[in-house]
């Protein structure tokens, strides 16, 4: 998603406690209970990359998304006040994450280098290492870095490299920056050795497509387990399947319903097509025979109206407004009623939103992803909506003035995001863990 640079230097604030409740350590063996792949799987980054998958439909996506520049996103754009208050939120995040010194930061999935700006306004960046597997997108962060250091002049900017890399189909550890400044492959599970050299990993609005098979997802955490040195935060933003699971119950409530009216109605359809009277109660077994006759008919000739509802598929899992849509595939069978995604793995659905998206997605069920992440000894210490970052950091003495610097509220405090616009922005949610 498009950001916008901001001239603000918002100081570190304290991260609020996570929504979701404390998680015990595991004990050794606990990965089977989120899959049933063999124990002896080695979460360890692998240096044969993985099948591409969806990912060569996802980066044709993003390096055919054209960049219109900030003066159309501010003037023109029909989701600006969306934009802004995602700009907002990760800006918040950024603050509340990132080390009062100096900090190494590795963005995977940066795009054109959109978050840019944000990393120069928060703290002094020391070394900032951008990821991406869409080679147009690498070549705008470039320019757009480079537009940065010639406005900055003699008072310079961040030293920053950026890198074509799939990020969740092989070691991003052989690239010589990353390298460099600390990747400790061996010491990703274990919870020994010196760690990595970054002080932040951020991936925003791109771990979803990790989750399209469970290698993908460790090689996405061996990465960031490496990188990262102890203490370390990995931080982002990604669609919520709490939001997900919700409207998958409903869902198949509204079915169950359905199925229940037609099977309230189908007696009394059943005596007007069959022509049945009381009198086949006091002769079963003309009754019966007729019955049996009729069917036989009834199925090469003249079907029932009720075989015609029963025939008919269920409608597709879809929901959103005129903004953005998420829907599921017709042609795979829908998430289960209760809304758990077992396994966690290749539950793919499509997303839509107006000027910026338009790909498939994965669902990332959050607390297969805490236990995942658990293994990699990152533990997670906040998670929030983007509503709930709102409504408690709108008053905040730092984030509160830069939300109208953000165009998230005017100068009288009016908020300039819309119902439908806050509707798509409640899909998304916000969360940091520790390296531990």
């Amino acid at each position: 998603m498009t950001s916008t640079e901001q001239p603000t230097n918002p100081r570190k604030r304290s991260l609020s406690r996570s929504r979701s409740p404390p998680r015990q350590r595991k004990r050794p063996g606990a990965t089977a209970k989120l899959t049933a792949a063999p124990k002896a799987a080695s979460p360890q980054p692998t240096l044969t990359p993985v099948r591409t998958g969806v990912q060569n439909i996802v980066t044709s996506h993003y390096n055919s998304v054209p960049e219109r520049g900030r003066s159309w996103r501010q003037t023109s754009s029909e989701i600006v006040g969306l934009r802004n208050l995602n700009n907002w939120v990760k800006s918040v995040l950024i603050g509340k994450c990132t080390p009062e010194d100096t900090a190494n930061v590795l963005d995977i999935g940066c795009g054109k280098g959109g978050d840019l700006g944000k990393w120069q306004a928060s703290r002094k960046i020391e070394r900032y290492v951008g990821l991406d597997p869409a080679d147009v997108s690498i070549q705008q962060a470039r320019e757009r870095y480079g537009q940065m250091t010639r406005r900055a002049g003699r008072r310079g900017i961040f030293d920053a490299r950026f890198f074509v890399k799939d990020c969740f189909g092989e070691t991003v550890g052989n690239i010589p920056e990353i390298a460099q400044l600390g990747f400790d492959a061996e010491g990703v599970k274990a919870g020994y050795g010196q760690g990595g050299g970054f002080d932040v990993v951020t991936m925003m609005f791109c771990m979803h497509y990790a989750f399209e098979n469970e290698q993908k997802a460790r090689i996405m955490l061996s990465n960031v387990a490496a990188a990262l040195r102890k203490g370390g935060r990995l931080i982002g933003v990604a669609p919520n399947s709490d939001v997900i699971s919700e409207k998958v119950v409903e869902y198949h409530k509204k079915l169950a319903e359905k199925e229940a009216a037609k099977e309230t109605s189908k007696p009394e359809e059943q005596k007007e097509q069959n022509g049945d009277t009381a009198e086949d109660d006091e002769q079963p077994d003309k009754g019966d025979e007729k019955s049996e006759k009729e069917g036989s008919e009834d199925d090469t000739t003249k079907p029932k109206a009720t075989t015609d509802t029963e025939s008919d598929p269920p409608s597709p899992l879809k929901w959103g407004n005129k903004l953005y849509s998420v829907s599921f595939p017709p042609a795979f069978p829908p998430p289960p009623a209760s809304g758990i995604f077992r396994p966690p793995f290749g539950w793919k659905y499509s997303y839509w939103l107006t000027e910026a998206v338009e790909a498939p997605e994965y669902v990332v069920p959050w607390e297969a992803f805490r236990g995942l992440a658990d293994d990699y000894n990152l533990e997670l210490d906040y998670r929030k909506s983007f509503e709930d970052v709102w409504k408690e950091e709108k008053d905040d003495p730092v984030f509160g003035p830069l939300s109208e610097k953000m165009k998230v509220t005017d100068r009288n405090g009016r908020f300039q995001v819309c119902e439908k616009e806050m509707e798509a922005a409640g899909f998304y949610h916000a969360f940091a863990f520790r390296k531990v």
